[in-house]
Protein backbone atom coordinates (compact mmCIF):
# COMPACT_ATOMS: atom_id res chain seq x y z
CA UNK A 1 0.00 0.00 0.00
CA UNK A 2 1.47 3.27 -0.83
CA UNK A 3 0.66 6.96 -0.85
CA UNK A 4 2.00 10.13 -0.59
CA UNK A 5 1.75 13.54 1.77
CA UNK A 6 1.79 16.72 0.54
CA UNK A 7 3.49 19.16 3.62
CA UNK A 8 3.31 22.83 2.73
CA UNK A 9 5.94 25.05 4.65
CA UNK A 10 6.53 28.81 5.00
CA UNK A 11 10.18 28.67 5.95
CA UNK A 12 12.90 27.34 7.33
CA UNK A 13 11.02 24.73 10.78
CA UNK A 14 9.85 21.62 11.86
CA UNK A 15 6.35 20.54 10.04
CA UNK A 16 4.88 17.93 11.97
CA UNK A 17 2.44 15.27 9.91
CA UNK A 18 1.67 12.13 12.37
CA UNK A 19 -1.79 12.70 12.21
CA UNK A 20 -2.15 12.60 8.78
CA UNK A 21 0.37 9.61 8.46
CA UNK A 22 -1.92 7.44 11.36
CA UNK A 23 -5.23 8.71 9.49
CA UNK A 24 -3.68 6.94 6.32
CA UNK A 25 -2.58 3.19 8.70
CA UNK A 26 -6.02 2.96 10.68
CA UNK A 27 -7.37 0.08 9.91
CA UNK A 28 -4.37 -1.78 9.02
CA UNK A 29 -2.68 -4.25 10.51
CA UNK A 30 1.00 -5.44 11.54
CA UNK A 31 3.92 -4.05 9.46
CA UNK A 32 6.25 -1.48 8.87
CA UNK A 33 6.10 1.93 7.57
CA UNK A 34 8.36 3.46 5.07
CA UNK A 35 8.66 7.15 4.59
CA UNK A 36 10.95 9.13 2.19
CA UNK A 37 10.98 12.74 1.48
CA UNK A 38 10.85 13.28 -2.22
CA UNK A 39 13.75 16.54 -1.82
CA UNK A 40 17.10 17.60 -1.18
CA UNK A 41 16.64 20.53 0.73
CA UNK A 42 14.29 18.45 3.26
CA UNK A 43 14.63 16.06 5.77
CA UNK A 44 12.45 13.58 8.34
CA UNK A 45 12.90 13.61 11.73
CA UNK A 46 10.75 11.30 14.75
CA UNK A 47 11.39 13.73 17.58
CA UNK A 48 9.16 15.47 20.64
CA UNK A 49 6.11 16.83 20.07
CA UNK A 50 5.04 17.81 23.19
CA UNK A 51 7.15 21.17 23.92
CA UNK A 52 7.89 23.15 20.61
CA UNK A 53 10.70 24.72 22.25
CA UNK A 54 12.61 21.03 20.93
CA UNK A 55 11.59 22.77 17.69
CA UNK A 56 13.05 25.73 18.10
CA UNK A 57 16.05 25.10 19.42
CA UNK A 58 16.76 22.38 16.72
CA UNK A 59 16.08 24.71 13.75
CA UNK A 60 18.60 27.44 15.72
CA UNK A 61 21.00 25.00 16.16
CA UNK A 62 20.92 23.73 12.48
CA UNK A 63 20.88 27.72 11.43
CA UNK A 64 23.85 28.09 13.46
CA UNK A 65 25.66 24.90 12.36
CA UNK A 66 25.43 25.28 8.89
CA UNK A 67 24.54 29.35 8.13
CA UNK A 68 23.64 30.49 4.51
CA UNK A 69 26.11 31.14 2.15
CA UNK A 70 26.10 35.24 3.21
CA UNK A 71 28.00 34.45 6.15
CA UNK A 72 31.40 35.03 5.64
CA UNK A 73 32.58 30.89 7.16
CA UNK A 74 30.50 29.77 4.18
CA UNK A 75 32.33 31.78 1.34
CA UNK A 76 34.08 28.68 -0.34
CA UNK A 77 30.64 26.93 -1.00
CA UNK A 78 29.97 27.89 -4.88
CA UNK A 79 26.08 26.46 -5.61
CA UNK A 80 23.99 29.44 -4.84
CA UNK A 81 21.93 29.62 -7.74
CA UNK A 82 18.96 29.44 -6.15
CA UNK A 83 19.90 31.97 -2.61
CA UNK A 84 21.98 32.17 0.13
CA UNK A 85 19.80 29.26 1.78
CA UNK A 86 20.40 26.59 -1.12
CA UNK A 87 23.40 24.72 -0.79
CA UNK A 88 23.25 25.03 3.38
CA UNK A 89 19.80 23.15 2.53
CA UNK A 90 21.71 20.54 0.86
CA UNK A 91 24.19 19.89 3.37
CA UNK A 92 21.53 20.00 6.48
CA UNK A 93 19.68 17.06 4.15
CA UNK A 94 22.91 15.41 3.65
CA UNK A 95 23.05 15.01 7.25
CA UNK A 96 19.95 14.32 8.98
CA UNK A 97 17.82 11.48 7.71
CA UNK A 98 15.69 11.72 4.22
CA UNK A 99 13.75 8.56 5.13
CA UNK A 100 12.18 6.90 8.27
CA UNK A 101 11.09 2.93 9.14
CA UNK A 102 8.27 2.97 11.81
CA UNK A 103 7.02 -0.34 12.99
CA UNK A 104 3.27 -1.19 12.89
CA UNK A 105 1.03 -3.05 15.18
CA UNK A 106 -2.50 -3.01 14.50
CA UNK A 107 -2.56 -0.15 12.57
CA UNK A 108 -0.67 1.86 14.78
CA UNK A 109 2.53 2.72 14.65
CA UNK A 110 4.88 2.16 17.47
CA UNK A 111 5.80 5.49 18.05
CA UNK A 112 6.84 6.85 22.27
CA UNK A 113 4.68 8.91 24.07
CA UNK A 114 6.23 12.42 22.90
CA UNK A 115 7.56 11.59 19.68
CA UNK A 116 5.83 12.93 16.35
CA UNK A 117 6.77 12.66 12.67
CA UNK A 118 8.62 16.04 11.50
CA UNK A 119 9.10 17.45 8.05
CA UNK A 120 12.66 19.60 8.45
CA UNK A 121 12.40 22.30 5.96
CA UNK A 122 15.97 23.61 5.18
CA UNK A 123 15.00 26.68 2.61
CA UNK A 124 13.93 30.07 4.07
CA UNK A 125 11.15 29.78 0.95
CA UNK A 126 7.42 27.82 1.01
CA UNK A 127 7.73 24.79 -0.85
CA UNK A 128 4.69 21.69 -1.10
CA UNK A 129 7.00 18.81 -0.17
CA UNK A 130 6.11 15.21 -1.29
CA UNK A 131 6.67 12.19 1.45
CA UNK A 132 6.22 9.27 -0.21
CA UNK A 133 4.67 6.48 1.92
CA UNK A 134 4.67 2.44 1.64
CA UNK A 135 3.02 0.40 4.18
CA UNK A 136 3.86 -3.62 4.26
CA UNK A 137 1.87 -6.06 5.89
CA UNK A 138 3.59 -8.92 7.38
Amino acid sequence: MQTSFQIATRAQGLYEFTGDVAGWLAGQGDGLLTLMVRHTSASLLIQENADPEVQVDLLAYFQRLVPPTTDPAMRYLTHTYEGPDDMPGHIKAAMLPVSLSIPVMQGQMRLGRWQGIFLFEHRDAPHTRSVAAHFAAD
